[in-house]
């Protein structure tokens, strides 16, 4: 196999003949940079940004921030992941760098694609074990498509089973794979330890601090160009709110200059032009945001006196308003219905519980999350909401229940497409690694959701890293499927990939059966003990249901209605005291995530600040019935 450095010696030789540099007459603000930070999922974004703040001294009291200091939201620091992008900015021999920090998971892609608007250039990271994921490619991708130049960070080089140079191939093949330029191709690459902070240009040199990344940045990451005789236009790219400024839209400023107190344009998307002016101008300063009087193009900005500014519009000249193209965004792939909770425990745990509540709600989260869509259904108590995956509804049904809101979603469903007259479904890209003893379990599972192997290898550490591609109605529930039959060693990433023709083999790949309680009562243990005989139990003792609520899964596939709050009766014989000798296993907690790919298309999860439950549609057992029959 050809070496990372004799592929790139080779790739320079073959192009220097084909590519003809013009100049370009509009200048560059050689003391501005603006990157975008992306990579997959746990490879090192946010860490980075962390050594960076620290060693250039961006705020003074970063170490007592802790780790992760831009993953500013609750769900962020417990799931360990990027969900917002965030802004921020540095100062590296007289140059500042405006910094921004990008999600690495798919299903937050709206915000991958809207932020990389504002970047001149961006810092591919890529696990130096690992090498590039699914994520990878697909945020490679976008930047890719903006006609964006990358620099390779082969990050975590201090790994023990790390490999940096076949990690540095695997990126290459990568970027060939996904039609790069000539000049994207020719991408430096530093190799790094973000975690200590280090980095280095030779692996045979160790690194001491960042300051070879900070020196490849001010080299390859070309200036943004200025052109201040241009009118104003500056794309709208992201949402904040101030309590003393109002609604202010970020972005970067194209053309020409904004000044505070000008009057502007606002351009929206359909180009409705409504007359404005500027209050307030913000520039980042390492993690705050500082006032300006005036900022110049090249400067990603945060502008107020707009109060119906949205993502996606253009601020423009008064005299001569210019509008940019608007932001492009993939459409969703899978929808479920938000709805008013009709729980015999509705409105015990919430403060918000009705329909306009839930639907102002989802209004304002239409403003910032560019992804999601809201539809009316035939009721007035249920709205269709539709994300980019099951991840992307569910961080924003926990964020909804941490604010106090009561509702009830139903089970995730994938959007069909019509193209010549056939449904189309989408198809996504499965990654899966996982110990060579679960081999046989993984290929049986992903076969019976219509999954087709497209590859098969070995890790250096003997671990099996398989690629499928499968429909997204196999993937709901393909995770918690293999965590568990495969005692939590498998590690599972999918990625939106295609539409193809609709599966009609795949009738559904998630049945299975419950255990729904016959009566309304607490939980006892004498009860449970013969429940879990019939299967798995998603609560334990002293736990209050009612009837129609699901309290486990059936081994079998098709319900069973169960007694859990049956007492053992006193007698002259017993005491209710021997009921202390009954061993219950412990209960299947059931997580948000866990609850809506566990749930069929007659169950609904029930979502309170304090509780989780999974319930039927229709409470009552004989009503069931009856439906069932028709």
């Amino acid at each position: 196999m050809m070496g990372p450095r004799a592929k790139r010696f080779f790739h320079r030789w073959f192009s220097s003949g084909l590519s003809i540099t013009f100049m370009n007459s509009t200048a560059r603000r050689e003391n501005i940079r603006n990157i975008a930070i992306i990579a997959h999922v746990d490879h090192g974004k946010t860490t980075l940004v962390d050594a960076m703040l620290k060693q250039t001294e961006a705020a003074r009291n970063l170490d007592q921030m802790g780790e992760r200091i831009l993953d500013s939201m609750d769900q962020e620091r417990e799931r360990g992941i990027t969900i917002r992008a965030k802004n921020a900015s540095i100062v590296y021999n007289g140059v500042k760098i405006n910094i921004v920090d990008t999600p690495g998971h798919a299903d937050f892609g709206g915000e991958v694609e809207r932020t990389l608007r504002m970047a001149d250039g961006v810092l591919l990271l890529v696990d130096a074990k690992e090498g590039p994921m699914p994520q990878t490619k697909f945020v490679l991708r976008k930047a890719l498509e903006l006609g964006l130049n990358a620099i390779v960070v082969v990050n975590k080089i201090d790994k023990p089973d790390a490999d940096p140079d076949e990690a540095v191939n695997k990126t290459f093949d990568l970027f060939a794979h996904l039609n790069a330029t000539h000049e994207q191709l020719d991408f430096q690459i530093v190799y790094a330890s973000a975690i200590a902070g280090t980095a280095t240009l030779d692996l045979a040199t160790p690194g001491t601090d960042l300051k070879p990344l900070f020196n490849t940045i001010l080299a390859s990451v070309p200036a943004p160009e200025v052109n201040t005789a241009e009118s104003l236009q500056m794309l709208v790219l992201a949402l904040m709110y101030d309590n003393y400024k109002g609604k202010m839209g970020i972005g970067k400023i194209s053309a020409g200059r904004i000044a505070k107190g000008q009057p502007v344009a606002e351009i929206s998307v359909d180009g409705v032009i409504t007359k404005g002016k500027v209050t307030d101008i913000m520039i980042y300063e390492g993690l705050k945001q500082v006032p300006v009087e005036m900022a110049e193009a090249g400067e990603i900005v945060a502008v107020a006196g707009l109060p119906v500014i949205a993502i996606g519009e253009t601020i423009a000249d008064a005299d001569q308003p210019k509008q940019l193209p608007p932001v492009e965004v993939d459409q969703p792939t899978v929808q479920m219905t938000f709805g008013v909770s009709t729980s015999p425990f509705a409105g015990r745990e919430g403060k918000l519980v009705t329909s306009r509540q839930i639907h102002a709600r989802l209004m304002k989260e239409l403003e910032t999350n560019v992804a999601l869509r809201v539809a009316p259904t035939d009721s007035d108590n249920a709205f269709l909401v539709s994300g980019r995956g099951e991840l992307h509804l569910a961080v924003l049904i926990e964020q909804m229940r941490r604010e106090g809101f009561e509702l009830q979603v139903s089970q995730p469903q994938v959007i069909m497409h019509e193209q010549d007259g056939k449904k189309m479904e989408p198809y996504e890209l499965v990654t899966i690694d996982v110990p060579a003893e679960y081999q046989g379990i993984i290929i049986e599972e992903c076969g019976a959701r219509k999954g087709i192997m497209l590859g098969i290898d070995t890790t250096p550490t003997g671990e099996l890293h398989i690629e499928y591609d499968m429909p997204t109605r196999g993937v709901i529930g393909l995770k918690s499927a293999l965590m568990t039959k495969c005692r939590g060693q498998a590690i599972v990433n999918h990625l939106f990939n295609k539409y193809e023709p609709f599966q009609p083999d795949l009738l559904n790949a998630n049945a299975h059966g419950s255990l729904i309680a016959f009566e309304h009562g607490a939980s006892t243990g004498y009860a449970l003990d013969n429940a879990q005989q019939r299967g798995t139990l998603f609560i334990g003792p002293g736990v209050e249901v009612y009837a129609g609520m699901v309290v486990g899964q059936n081994s079998r596939d098709e319900d069973m209605e169960i007694n859990v709050c049956k007492e053992k009766k006193l007698t002259n014989m017993r005491s209710k005291a021997s009921d202390d000798a009954i061993l219950l296993a412990p209960p299947k907690l059931m997580s948000l995530e866990l609850a809506l790919e566990y749930i069929g298309p007659d169950e609904f999860v029930e979502v309170t600040p304090q509780s989780i439950r999974i319930r039927k549609r229709t409470l009552d057992a004989n009503e069931r019935k009856r439906a069932s029959k028709t």
